[in-house]
């Protein structure tokens, strides 16, 4: 008989830990998971999901899913997170617990769509080195400059709904294409404003192209003719206060989700990380609201 130690007992709740302090870690996953729609997911997900036959049975779904978003929130690959789940009790626990979709559940708990619509870019750095078998870079992937630094990758393009701070679309291109040229992609069409920094200056035709109802309030160029029109900052300078709530979901992928480099070649495969982890983003920037959802 194997002895069973310290660690084993955790796992399976033997009482050892009761009185220690919860990680972080662990607090994340135990709020993650109340909020999650899993049943809805999984429904989702099952008519494409591998089906048991002759061969050696395939992990349950939901557990799958679980692994397939530890991934997205822990940033790692799959030799990575196979190591980590054998390494860390909270998340052994998390799994062993028996975009779009996300949206509709969120939609249907009262998070819906409002009047405005926040735009903003982001650049996802991609390798730039040509030491690889083929000696040469990724071709869907392109460089760009901004200030005086010179970025290499891809850009991810969302808009957010302006009272929520949720994702509502996104686009992913190279880094080379300017921001304002997505920009009615990312419009739901039912807009009464749209808030965006200077790059989307100057955009009314394609604003009114989407969304005909939508007054323009992105920000302005406040230089000219080489004198600062101090008016003009004022005036961008509040708008800013309502713009500023689409950093908080780049602040999620990237710093919490640290989606800050590519990980396939070609945008398609990145584009398909990208979208989930906006989705988790909107799960986790919209916790509270779920949490007093399911309190007694």
């Amino acid at each position: 008989m194997t002895q069973q130690t310290l660690a084993m007992a955790a796992d399976q709740g033997a009482g050892f830990e009761q009185h220690r302090k919860p990680t972080r870690r662990e607090v994340f996953l135990d709020t993650i998971g109340k909020i999650v729609p899993w049943q809805e997911l999984c429904a989702v997900v099952e008519p494409h999901y591998p089906k048991r036959g002759n061969g050696r049975p395939p992990i349950g779904l939901e557990r799958m899913l679980r692994i397939h978003f530890i991934q997205h929130w822990f940033n790692l690959a799959d030799f990575a997170c196979e190591d980590t789940l054998y390494d860390s009790a909270s998340l052994r626990r998390f799994v062993g617990n028996s975009v779009y979709r996300v949206g509709r559940v969120l939609q249907d708990s009262g998070m819906t769509l409002k009047t405005g619509t926040i735009v903003d870019a982001t650049i996802i750095a991609a390798p730039s080195s040509t030491k690889n078998s083929k000696q040469e870079r990724d071709p869907e992937m392109r460089q760009t400059r901004k200030g005086k630094q010179w970025y290499f990758g891809m850009k991810l393009h969302i808009g957010v709904d302006s009272q929520s701070g949720l994702t509502h679309s996104a686009v992913v291109t190279s880094a080379n294409v300017h921001d304002k040229h997505p920009l009615p992609d990312l419009l739901h069409g039912q807009e009464q404003r749209v808030c965006g920094d200077n790059a989307y200056a100057s955009q009314k035709v394609l604003i009114h192209c989407k969304a005909p109802n939508a007054r323009d309030f992105t920000n302005q160029r406040t230089r000219k003719s080489g004198e600062i029109d101090e008016v003009a900052r004022g005036k961008n300078r509040d708008k800013s206060k309502i713009r500023s709530r689409v950093e908080h979901v780049f602040a999620v992928v990237k710093r919490l989700w640290g989606f800050t480099k590519v990980r396939y070649r070609g945008l398609a495969k990145n584009a398909t990380r990208a979208f989930t982890a906006l989705a988790l983003a909107n799960l986790y920037l919209s916790r509270r609201h779920f949490l007093a959802q399911v309190r007694p």
